[in-house]
């Protein structure tokens, strides 16, 4: 809710001027005390008296609490900038607007006017106590979710059983299966328990998925085929590209979410009719695209009573049933969702974090029976908008923030924490950072089924989200509704007084709308965060706080403007360019709040970086870092530290100074690279004060190119979970010293320069909480590994291994292992025999999976497994081979 985010904004604006030494004192104390506890007040209101009850009143008393938070907001953050850009020599315009005209005593006023009509309320309702209905609890944990595999599936098990039926039946010729369903339906979760089904990741050399939307680029579906981000490289020739990796090849292309028959035109001459069963599955909302490829189609329906009721029950208990007292009020509930599993899901995710009360399951129902007079879609969005009305307070914003996001967007979650964050809506306690705050949020979002999980990383917890595009579309409306968030779908009048303005690629790309959309956004004096597909200076906005460009990184602006909007917090180029190094200007330190900053190019540095207390995160794909200045005497200790900077990507030739690594901390990821500029040596680098001095650090990458066996100077803290080599140099003995981190449980070894002939024998007693193990491209020839080694490995994969012997076999023992992936290895033999044991053995969990990059590689595989065992099987459950 925009009340919520208004107020805890507030309350960060105070406290982060309170910490600054200049600006503490350009404010009356006694004013900001005043206001904090007025704010602090009417948060407790929105917080815990509102008791998700939805009435006109409780609307009016929000709308004025956030009016009046905007209004904090806009006084104290122009005051703060006409402190700030005069120290940075620039002409100041004077605005004069309705900013000018305010002051805090007037907001302060107003607010305690507010209080009153809050204190009313209260009153109002204190008797009424047995009518009122709390919110549903919230557990929100620090600890990351961890994926835990396929989409529920319930009432369409035999759907699925005649989908993979129709994908392997022995009809040669190329099909395209349609699946269609109104949105929420369940085509999605049919289509990918499918394509992730063993039988058919054994039965197809090639698959890949695609999701097309309503709004499509054509482009853009040929490089998701591809697997890639972006290239230069025109649409025909990526058809082309993709025509040549599918030809020859049994192939599986899922396409998701398709809206008309020319987003199909667009893509299918590039699919080749390869006369080998290749398959091509499409989800659709719209019948006749479903109806005009004249085959088998599935149309999925509403599901009945009782598969209602055991997907609601997985949903919101699991594995533990739902209590006897709640059966009959819940089958009340269920039975008005209508069958629509999306709205089963979302209400279950609701109730399942909710009070385990009849009264207050009761009052659920309750509110259901009033929207069951709506159309289909109606009823939808009005079922999965109560599950919004339930939400604790400070979850109402977050939801809100994901209609930013394009439609069927893969989002990254460390770049949603980092947006929440600066947005400044995340409220703050005394045992979490505000990442681990966010984190929690997103766990909770997820159980009630309002964030989908998308993509894990190596170590197990959740890269990568989406939103269904129904929970989207209620995003946007409940968001602009609130004026939370203003989408630019057309250049409407009162754009440029939207808080959060999204201005997406179509319409930017319009005839004749690029400059029109520029105008408006010169207008937009009070907005706080832009996300744009355009790269404008923006020169009237002087409070922006989030700027996101979905474009290349503008070196005119980063070189010149960068330091005219000194309120920012958030900084993004999302494209990348390779070009010259841009150098950033010594006075960027007047971005005295900047938090996180992300550029996909090489970027320069000034000195002035290590003054900037503020900020988190710095992602730069080629940082150059000047040594930090050294400390005056009678400086303060802190000037110059870094305390809350966690992320710092990647940075280039650095040296690790005791003094840089004493600036740094409390750092968590960091990422550095070293060239093979021979006029340094190992030793200028101190690589040895990294393991000394950052007692925090979790997740360590290094690439270097370098002659030096790396780990004979590099030293490691004991708080290592995550540890990624690349192209170094060592001599594999050296491993004992990473076998020996207590905490590590992700190691990726890639492109090492090893000896010639290398052997690695793990030592018992290292590794103990290894999961994830990735060996790509070393001269490695034999590994004398067994089960003891790796006592909890969970996943292992063995990529280019062009040397090594054999696999070992007893790797197959380890108890928790659950995926042995080869991919490119000279001797893939054992992986066979792994299979076969663990099988025989009883061993269910194990999954064993081989790549091959040529198909007659593939070929020769089988050939040479049946001459060694003429009774060979290739089609056991837990052995998938593939090429690609």
């Amino acid at each position: 809710m925009a009340a919520y985010a208004a107020l805890v904004s507030v309350l960060t604006i105070i406290d982060h001027i309170q910490n600054h030494p200049r600006l503490s004192i350009s404010f009356d104390v006694d004013q900001l005390e005043s206001l904090g506890k007025k704010v602090g007040f009417l948060l407790d209101f929105v917080e815990n008296d509102t008791h998700g009850v939805v009435s006109r009143q409780v609307e009016v008393l929000e709308s004025q609490i956030a009016s009046a938070a905007y209004a904090a907001e806009d006084v104290i953050e122009s005051h703060v900038v006409d402190q700030i850009q005069p120290a940075c020599h620039r002409l100041q315009k004077i605005v004069k607007d309705e900013i000018a005209m305010l002051d805090l005593q007037a907001v302060i006023q107003d607010m305690d006017s507010i209080k009153k009509k809050v204190l009313e309320f209260k009153d109002e309702i204190g008797s009424n106590d047995d009518d009122i209905h709390p919110t549903s609890t919230t557990t929100s944990s620090s600890t990351p979710l961890i994926t835990t595999g396929k989409n529920t599936m319930v009432g369409f098990e035999e759907h699925l059983f005649q989908l993979l039926d129709k994908l392997t039946v022995q009809q040669s010729n190329r099909q395209v299966i349609p699946i269609v369903g109104m949105g929420g339906i369940g085509k999605t979760t049919l289509a990918q328990n499918a394509y992730e089904d063993p039988l058919i990741v054994q039965h197809f050399d090639i698959r890949t998925w695609v999701t097309v939307s309503q709004k499509y680029n054509g482009k853009q579906l040929l490089l998701q085929l591809l697997s890639r981000q972006s290239c230069e490289t025109d649409e025909h020739l990526l058809g082309q590209e993709l025509h040549k990796m599918l030809w020859g090849r049994r192939y599986l292309i899922v396409i998701d979410d398709i809206w008309s028959i020319e987003a199909w035109e667009e893509v299918s001459r590039f699919f080749p009719d390869n006369n080998n069963g290749s398959r091509i599955v499409m989800t659709t909302r719209i019948s006749n695209v479903a109806t005009h490829f004249d085959s088998l189609l599935f149309e999925l329906s509403f599901l009945d009573e009782d598969q209602s009721w055991k997907l609601f029950c997985k949903k919101a208990f699991g594995h533990a049933g739902c209590p006897s007292k709640l059966v009959d009020i819940g089958k009340e509930i269920v039975q008005k969702c209508k069958g629509l599993p999306l709205s089963i899901s979302v209400i279950g995710g609701l109730l399942g974090r909710s009070h385990m009360t009849q009264e207050y399951w009761k009052y659920i129902a309750k509110d259901l029976i009033s929207i069951l007079n709506y159309g289909e879609d109606e009823n939808c969005l009005s079922i999965l908008s109560l599950s919004y009305n339930y939400l604790p307070a400070h979850l109402k914003p977050c939801f809100l923030y994901m209609g930013i996001f394009p439609e069927d967007d893969v989002i990254r979650v460390s770049q949603l924490i980092e947006l929440w964050v600066a947005e400044g809506f995340i409220k703050s306690n005394e045992s979490q950072s505000l990442e681990e705050i966010a984190q929690g949020y997103i766990n909770d979002l997820i159980d009630r089924n309002l964030i989908l999980k998308h993509k894990s990383g190596s170590d197990g917890r959740i890269k990568f989200c989406k939103i269904h595009d129904l929970l989207r579309d209620l995003s946007l409306k409940l968001a602009q509704k609130d004026d939370f968030i203003c989408v630019m779908e057309d250049i409407q009048r009162g754009t440029e007084r939207g808080r959060r303005i999204v201005c997406n690629e179509t319409i930017v790309q319009a005839e004749n709308h690029e400059s029109r959309v520029i105008d408006t956004l010169q207008l937009a004096s009070v907005t706080r965060s832009l996300i744009t597909s355009t790269n404008s200076r923006l020169s009237n906005n002087r409070l922006l706080r989030v700027m996101s460009f979905n474009v290349e990184p503008d070196e005119n602006y980063l070189r010149w403007h960068i330091v005219d909007k000194v309120n920012m917090r958030y900084l993004a180029y999302n494209k990348y360019v390779v070009s010259s190094l841009v150098k950033l200007p010594s006075s960027m330190s007047v971005l005295w709040n900047l938090q996180t900053i992300y550029i996909e190019r090489e970027i320069e540095a000034p000195p002035e970086i290590w003054e900037m207390r503020q900020l988190r995160h710095v992602t730069i794909w080629g940082l150059h870092l000047h040594d930090p200045p050294s400390q005056s005497r009678g400086q303060q200790e802190d000037v110059f530290a870094l305390q809350n900077l966690q992320t710092l990507r990647s940075v280039i030739n650095f040296v690790w100074s005791e003094e840089a690594c004493k600036r740094v901390v409390n750092v968590r990821k960091l990422s550095i690279y070293y060239d093979d500029d021979s006029k340094w040596s190992i030793k200028d680098y101190s690589l040895y004060t990294i393991g000394k001095y950052l007692h925090k650090l979790e997740r360590l990458q290094l690439l270097s190119f370098r002659s030096d066996n790396v780990l004979q100077k590099l030293t490691f803290p004991s708080s290592l979970k995550k540890l990624h080599l690349r192209n170094c140099k060592i001599h594999l003995e050296g491993l004992t010293v990473i076998g020996s981190l207590p905490n590590l449980e992700v190691l990726k070894l890639s492109r090492l320069s090893a000896r010639e002939s290398a052997v690695w024998n793990p030592v018992e007693g290292e590794f103990l909480r290894l999961k994830f193990l990735l060996i790509f491209d070393i001269n490695l020839v034999k590994w004398n590994a067994d089960n003891s080694h790796f006592p909890v490995l969970e996943k292992l994969f063995l990529v280019a291994l062009g040397k090594l012997e054999e696999i070992p076999l007893d790797i197959g023992e380890i108890p928790t292992l659950g995926l042995i992936q080869v991919n490119y290895c000279s001797e893939p033999a054992a992986t066979m025999k792994i299979a076969e044991e663990q099988e025989n053995n009883g061993n269910e969990e194990l999954q064993v999976r081989v790549t091959f990059n040529r198909k007659a590689k593939l070929e020769s595989f089988r050939e040479k497994m049946k001459q060694l065992d003429d009774h060979i099987d290739f089609t056991r459950n837990n052995f998938h081979v593939e090429t690609l």
